[in-house]
Parts: structure tokens; C-alpha cells; sequence
């Protein structure tokens, strides 16, 4: 016997684009989703495009997936679709070692995060 299909979780009007291994801290890149929610995609495109952050370019490309998955799955115009949410989830995290004197060694962290992009079509009355 087969699984049952699964309801979607998105409304009709939304589309959704996931990355889950992005090199930076949960903390830094939830300053940069802060930054685009809210915002016309074409706005926010143009935030993350000025930003000053690193991590602004990798989240640029996840908002543009999630407009293809718009445009090309859900068949939603991309001119009057807004960011309805951009959340942020912590993922692995590498762990290392560096020398210290005296024959010591100190733990070096290096976090992974995930982000999530939620973009909504707006209708006619809104």
C-alpha cells in the first residue's frame, strides 16, 4: 500500500522556496530576512541585491526560486506577488579545533542555518 498524499500546506495563492545549508549563523541571516518581509518581491530583490551582508546573495537566489516556483508550479503572477514570510532555522553546526598554548585546544563552531521564503499573490482588492 501506497502513503496517502499529503495536503499541501500553502494556500492556493502561495508559493514557497526552502535552503537549507547556508554557511552563517541563524542570528546574521535573520537580519537579512527581516529586511524582506513584508516587501513587494521586486523591492526586496532590490534590498538583498544593495545589501552590505554576505549572506544577502544566497537569499537573493532563494527568493528567486520561490518566484519560479510561483510563476512555473502555481501559475501566479509575479508582479503582485509579496514576501508573506521569510523565516530562519538553525541546522548543523561543524565543530572544530584550534591549538591554543600550552598544549590546549579550543572548540571553533561553525553554524549552518536555513532559510525559508513564503511569497503570496495579492488580489485585485488588496
Amino acid at each position: 500500500m501506497a502513503k496517502q498524499k499529503q495536503a499541501r500546506r500553502l494556500d492556493g495563492a502561495e508559493a514557497m522556496a526552502k535552503v537549507r545549508t547556508l554557511r552563517t549563523s541563524a542570528r546574521k541571516l535573520n537580519l537579512v530576512a527581516q529586511s524582506i518581509r513584508g516587501l513587494n518581491v521586486q523591492r526586496a530583490l532590490n534590498e538583498l541585491e544593495f545589501s552590505h551582508k554576505r549572506i544577502a546573495q544566497d537569499v537573493r537566489k532563494a527568493l528567486y526560486s520561490a518566484i519560479s516556483n510561483a510563476e512555473n508550479n502555481h501559475n501566479l503572477d509575479i508582479d503582485s506577488l509579496v514576501v508573506a514570510e521569510a523565516y530562519v532555522g538553525k541546522n548543523l553546526i561543524m565543530k572544530r579545533f584550534s591549538p591554543r598554548a600550552r598544549g590546549r585546544a579550543t572548540r571553533v563552531e561553525k553554524p549552518f542555518s536555513e532559510i525559508t521564503i513564503v511569497v503570496r499573490e495579492l488580489g485585485e482588492a488588496a
